[in-house]
């Protein structure tokens, strides 16, 4: 299919064809006729794109700190290759679309093929001839509303918010600062609501498009009689209530809004403006200042928007999604007025034309559409070259490819001899065609399922988000694949018992052959654990282990027990493995404590692990440290030697003689890993971890979630 996008390093725009997007449980699939583009919004974004390096850290300043972050932590090359992969790669425009629901996932009752549907949310109602979209993000079109009117909702449903903010009530007024579409919008439902309206911007052709949407008096910024006239048509009270649609660095549109709102007014934000309001007016008017977040109750939560949760209707009247229907019901009883709004229709294959005159503002506009061709053929995955660049015994495939996957293991494969990649699927199209293009992929795919059925494919590296994990890998041992996981191995119990048997049963694989199975591991790769490892031939040993994890927010995804698993399942699982690997032991037993963080999260916890040669070993992984300690040190005693590691960046070693040994940069070995993998997977060999400890390593984090659940020593034996 194909997609708007594009390349944040250079700001290059193109109609790329990409991998149609998976459709995933809870999602519909949806044949686009129309999509709006934001003209703040994604004008902005497509702006900064074209800038340099120094325009770029200007613009996002927050970025720029985490890219120092990093650079302390991982040093160069590292921090280099991340951001490579961040800005060189094509990203989607658009997030406001409309078209006909083609295909409809698992758990979806109100939504059939054939039905028209707007469709909302960055990164989902991209400028694609298809999208697939999580059910609360789509609002079923009536029948008298065209697509190309429904392609307005997602801005219709942002202006509601900000209406409802302002909880304004019939016959009471407001004032609308920054009269674009956003703007324009947002005085109509104000007037269809009852509500007195006064608008102003600084362009004179705004002005006369916020009179025709309505407004009872518009003014031109710079108008002497502005601030006289809303005062007079307001018996010198004020307005009831100012909501700001523009986008300004300048403080103007706040300080304005506090001039010339009453006493106990309130002033709503919906677009990009700074809050560093002087006191007087806010003060002595005792203002109330409100956010209003984007389309309502439900954005920005991940329970709602992708795993389609709804808000009680009793509770929570309107909800993003509500307000999106809400939107298209006024449409449908003509309390929305287009003539003037919808200035130009491109079709999508001129899209590129269409930002053109945006950013150089060339004609006057207010609405841009983009017009679809829903006759085209649409090509489901995208073959990037016929042929190999390089070809191997490892044939790869890719179920995956974020940061960790571009920064980590791809880099680290396409310099292995012997290795070929051969296909990547992932959920997001431009990601897939990204990915294929920079690392040497011949296919690109949505659909995993291609990747595992391939016959030429004999390898599947796996690095999706964890809940995949478990399922993917049955599917891939079965097919006879050899796999490459990234930790965790599986997020449950179940899965795991299924991958031992499956493991151990030659009858459930396809041609009756066991592949190997590897688990991402990495630190008992790394040089500096090489080290430790030849100084301690023998045990039994005792380790301490102190991870400065860092706190992660309840919302984050790695936090969900359905997707991410939490943390213990998540990452400590590291951590035990590689104590065991130092051990060179299975544990016998283990006791967990955590301590009370208020989240119930068990994010600080301490694991003691006992070992069959008599080895102790103490995991303290702790979520609320300072970010400025490094994350990790490591502590190994046993026979009059200690060892002692830091951060993966220096290892000292202390017997009859210190010995020191410093890295120029941070290595956990992921280059080494991948290395070992491939090179078993070429020459025949056995798995580089035995079978036993992948099991173990993925049995123990479940084992320390039940010790901190009944306060007991487990028995591991």
């Amino acid at each position: 299919m194909k997609q708007l996008v594009q390349n944040l390093k250079s700001g290059e725009m193109k109609i790329l064809e990409v991998p149609v997007p998976p459709l995933k449980p809870g999602n519909v699939l949806v044949r686009v006729h129309h999509s709006l583009i934001s003209a703040g919004t994604e004008g902005s974004k497509v702006s900064t794109a074209r800038k340099g390096y120094l325009g770029k850290a200007k613009e996002k300043p927050e970025q720029v700190k985490q890219v120092l972050d990093t650079l302390k932590k991982e040093g160069i090359g590292q921090t280099y290759r991340k951001v490579m992969n961040k800005l060189d790669a094509w990203s989607p425009l658009g997030y406001s679309c409309a078209g006909e629901v083609i295909e409809t996932g698992a758990e979806v009752n109100h939504f059939k093929k054939g039905e028209y549907v707007a469709c909302a949310g960055q990164d989902i109602a991209n400028h694609a001839e298809v999208v697939s979209v999580p059910v609360n993000l789509c609002a079923k079109i009536p029948d008298n509303v065209s697509t190309e009117q429904a392609a307005y909702t997602t801005l219709g449903a942002i202006a509601m918010q900000g209406v409802r903010q302002a909880d304004l009530r019939l016959g009471e007024s407001c004032l609308v600062i920054g009269l674009g579409l956003l703007g324009q919008l947002t005085v109509q439902l104000l007037k269809a609501a009852g509500i007195q309206v006064f608008g102003v911007d600084l362009s004179p052709a705004a002005v006369q498009n916020g009179r025709l949407s309505g407004a009872d008096l518009c003014f031109p910024r710079d108008d002497e009689q502005l601030e006289p006239a809303i005062l007079h048509a307001t018996q010198g009270f004020g307005v009831d209530a100012v909501i700001i649609t523009a986008a300004a660095s300048s403080l103007d549109p706040v300080e304005l809004a506090g001039r010339l709102a009453r006493k106990k007014g309130k002033v709503v934000v919906v677009g990009a403006v700074p809050t560093g309001f002087s006191r007087e007016n806010y003060y002595k008017k005792e203002l109330e200042l409100r956010m209003s977040t984007s389309y309502g109750p439900g954005r920005y939560d991940p329970d709602y928007e992708e795993k389609g949760i709804d808000y009680p209707y009793a509770y929570v009247r309107w909800t993003e999604n509500r307000n999106m229907q809400a939107f298209l019901n006024l449409i449908a009883r003509g309390k929305i007025n287009f003539d003037h709004l919808t200035t130009h229709v491109f079709d999508f294959n001129d899209a590129l034309k269409a930002y053109e005159m945006i950013l150089r503002k060339s004609e006057p506009f207010v609405g841009v559409i983009l017009k679809y061709d829903t006759k085209s053929k649409i090509q489901q995955s995208v073959l990037i070259r016929a042929k190999a660049a390089k070809t191997g015994k490892v044939k790869i495939g890719f179920i995956g490819a974020g940061s960790f996957a571009q920064s980590y293991l791809l880099p680290n494969i396409v310099k292995q001899s012997g290795a070929e990649l051969v296909g990547v699927a992932t959920a997001n199209g431009h990601t897939a065609r990204t990915v294929a293009e920079k690392f040497g992929f011949r296919l690109a795919t949505g659909d995993y399922h291609e990747i595992i059925s391939n016959n030429e494919i004999n390898t599947i590296f796996i690095a999706t988000r964890h809940d995949l994990h478990g399922p993917l890998v049955i599917e891939a041992l079965k097919a006879g694949k050899h796999v490459f996981v990234e930790k965790p191995l599986t997020l449950k119990p179940e899965e795991l018992e299924e991958i031992k048997n499956l493991y151990h049963s030659k009858s459930k694989i396809q041609n009756s052959t066991i592949p190997l199975l590897m688990v991402g591991f990495n630190r008992r790769f790394a040089p500096l654990i090489q080290r430790i490892k030849e100084a301690f031939r023998q045990g039994p040993l005792a380790v301490t282990y102190r991870i400065n994890a860092g706190f992660i927010p309840k919302d984050h995804w790695i936090q969900d027990e359905k997707v991410g698993g939490g943390r213990i399942i998540g990452e400590v699982c590291h951590f035990t493995d590689l104590v065991m690997y130092l051990v060179n032991h299975l544990p016998v037993s283990l006791a967990a404590f955590a301590m009370n963080d208020g989240q119930g999260t068990n994010d600080t916890l301490t694991v003691n692990l006992n070992f069959k040669d008599g080895s102790v070993a103490s995991v303290n992984y702790f979520a609320n440290g300072n970010k400025a300690l490094p994350k990790e040190y490591l502590e190994v005693h046993g026979h009059g030697l200690s060892a002692q590691l830091y951060d993966f960046k220096s290892l000292d070693i202390y017997g009859k003689k210190k010995k020191s040994f410093k890295l120029m940069g941070q290595d956990k070995g992921h280059a080494d890993e991948v290395q070992a993998f491939i090179k078993a997977v070429k020459d025949g060999a056995s798995a580089p971890i035995p079978f036993e400890q992948v099991y173990m390593a993925s049995l123990l984090p479940f084992k320390i979630i039940e010790s901190l659940r009944t306060a007991d020593v487990i028995n591991l034996e």
